[in-house]
C-alpha cells in the first residue's frame, strides 16, 4: 500500500487518530455528517461484521462496496493491506445492531461487514479503496453504545453515560472491543 498519495477519510476521531501514521487523514463524521469528500479517499475505520467467523479485530482489505439491496456501489483492487482478509463491505444507513438483521443483509448481499461511510464514497465517485477493521459481530454487538456517538463522530456523554448505566457490563465489553478494532487498525500503519 503506497499510503503517500492516499487520504484516509475516517468517521470518529479515533479512527482518525489510528490512521495518522499513515499520511493525509480527514475526519468526516458519521455518514460524512461534515460533508462529501471532493477527492479521492480510502475508507478507513471500524464496521460491524455480517459474519459470526469474522472476529473482533479482523481487517477487512474490501474489493467491493454494494448497498442494502446488493447492487455494486464500487469495485476495485484491494491495496495491499498486510495480513488484511478481502472482502465485501456492505454501506447502511444506520448502525445495524441486530443479530436478525445483520443475518439477512449477510444472506441478501454476501456483504462481510457492515458501515456508514464506505457506501457514500463509492456513490459520490469518490473511493479509491476501503479498510475496515471489525468492531463488533452477530454476538458481540454494540448494544447500548450505539447512541454513545453524535453524527459528527464526537462522544455524546448523555448516550454513554445512559450505556453504562443501564448496560454496564456490555458497554465495557463493547468498549473493549471498539478498542480491539481501533489497535488493529493503528497496526495497519
Amino acid at each position: 500500500m503506497d499510503a503517500d498519495r492516499l487520504t484516509f477519510a475516517c468517521a470518529l476521531p479515533a479512527e482518525r487518530r489510528a490512521a495518522k501514521k499513515l499520511g493525509r487523514t480527514m475526519l468526516v463524521g458519521m455518514a460524512c455528517a461534515h460533508g462529501v469528500p471532493e477527492q479521492d479517499v480510502v475508507s478507513f475505520g471500524i464496521a460491524g461484521s455480517l459474519r459470526d467467523d469474522l472476529p473482533v479485530g479482523t481487517v477487512i482489505d474490501a474489493t467491493r462496496v454494494v448497498d442494502e439491496s446488493g447492487s455494486i456501489l464500487w469495485e476495485g483492487r484491494p491495496l495491499g493491506v498486510r495480513g488484511a482478509r478481502e472482502g465485501t463491505i456492505l454501506g447502511a444507513a444506520a448502525i445495524i445492531d441486530d443479530p436478525a438483521e445483520r443475518a439477512r443483509l449477510r444472506a441478501s448481499t454476501g456483504a462481510d461487514a457492515v458501515d456508514m461511510e464506505s457506501g457514500v464514497y463509492a456513490r459520490a465517485g469518490h473511493l479509491a479503496g476501503c479498510v475496515r477493521a471489525v468492531s463488533d459481530t452477530p454476538g458481540r454487538q454494540l448494544g447500548p453504545l450505539v447512541h454513545a456517538f453524535r453524527p459528527d463522530g464526537s462522544v455524546a456523554p448523555l448516550g454513554l453515560a445512559r450505556a453504562f448505566i443501564t448496560s454496564p457490563r456490555e458497554s465495557f465489553r463493547a468498549v473493549r472491543d471498539v478498542r480491539t478494532a481501533l489497535n488493529a487498525l493503528g497496526s495497519v500503519a
